[in-house]
């Protein structure tokens, strides 16, 4: 299966710690819901993925387990190793422009 560059690149940039790259796929006002709050606009989430990939390393990739994509959205489960543990993630990614606008995450 052939997945979009965003999810790709996502991978790629968690795996390495990149968090110039991880912002670089994201729109200016971006969002990043999760149930306990939301993080808006890219100094919020710069400030947010920093704290995150510190305390995801390392992080590998251990499969995507379910993926499917549209126009303007990637949804996805994966396994991860992050931290040390491994567990399931499921994240969708609303698009515009090449962008990522709207981040929905979530663990099993």
């Amino acid at each position: 299966m052939s997945y979009h560059p965003i999810y790709d690149h996502q991978i790629e940039y968690l795996e390495a710690g990149d968090l110039d790259g991880l912002l670089s796929q994201y729109a200016d006002d971006a969002k990043l819901v999760r149930f306990d709050r939301t993080i808006s606009g890219k100094e919020d989430l710069r400030e947010f993925f920093a704290g995150y990939l510190a305390a995801i390393a390392p992080f590998k990739l251990v499969s995507t387990d379910k993926y499917t994509q549209t126009d303007d959205a990637i949804f996805f489960e994966a396994t991860v190793s992050a931290g040390g543990n491994e567990v399931k993630v499921y994240d969708v990614f609303m698009l515009e422009g090449g962008l990522i606008t709207h981040h929905f995450p979530g663990l099993k």
